[in-house]
């Protein structure tokens, strides 16, 4: 699989953060049930491995992958737990060669133009802009457009559901990470209807 093939299965990548091991599958079938079926679950609490474990377990329609990816062990874990794939804040070529030599499609994280140069020169074209919004959002991907006409982006970070549709609608994304289908107080009341809707509603998102 390469990760720009995870574009083909919605408009969106939730951004997950699971702090409960019972939460993770659940949530997993709540997204699904919505119509998302890939799920990035960041690597930011401490159950965060045993989380996506469970899923990839669980729900094997889901196509679970790790985000917050930071280091060579970070990969050989999440790959180690069923991870389909692995996403990076930022970018260097020791985590991008040890991503290819294990076998983990990686989708790494840039914010500058001499990130995506360093991804590019070892041969990764599909990128996320990452803190999306506070780095320049649609303006800075309008930018790199005409410089790096050949990459794709993923913009994460600061992108909404009422945002998403202006960066879709921009040549050179593809696709947009989102924080607000798992929202901290539905996921505490164990609300996954609720987050079930919020699945739809981005599912359905299209591009302005």
């Amino acid at each position: 699989m390469s990760t720009l093939d995870l574009a083909n299965h919605g408009p969106v990548i939730p951004v997950i953060v699971i702090n409960k091991v019972e939460d993770a599958v659940p949530m997993a079938e709540a997204l699904l049930e919505g119509g998302i079926k890939v799920l990035e679950v960041t690597l930011r609490t401490p159950v965060a491995l045993q989380a996506m474990e469970a899923i990839a377990k669980a729900v094997p329609d889901a196509i679970v992958g790790a985000g917050t990816v930071r280091s060579i062990k970070d990969a050989q874990a999440v790959k180690d737990v069923g991870c389909k794939f692995a996403v990076s804040p930022g970018y260097t070529s020791e985590i991008g060669r040890a991503a290819r030599e294990i076998g983990l499609p990686l989708l790494p994280g840039v914010s500058t133009g001499s990130e995506i140069m360093q991804a590019n020169a070892d041969d990764y074209y599909f990128l996320k802009l990452f803190p999306a919004v506070a780095v320049g959002g649609i303006n800075l991907l309008k930018g790199f457009a005409g410089p790096f006409g050949d990459v794709k982006f993923c913009p994460t970070g600061g992108v909404t559901v009422e945002s998403a549709p202006q960066f879709l609608a921009l040549p050179n994304v593809v696709v947009c990470g989102g924080t607000w289908l798992t929202p901290a107080d539905a996921v505490a009341r164990k609300d996954w209807a609720h987050i079930t809707k919020l699945a739809r509603e981005a599912s359905a998102i299209k591009a302005a």
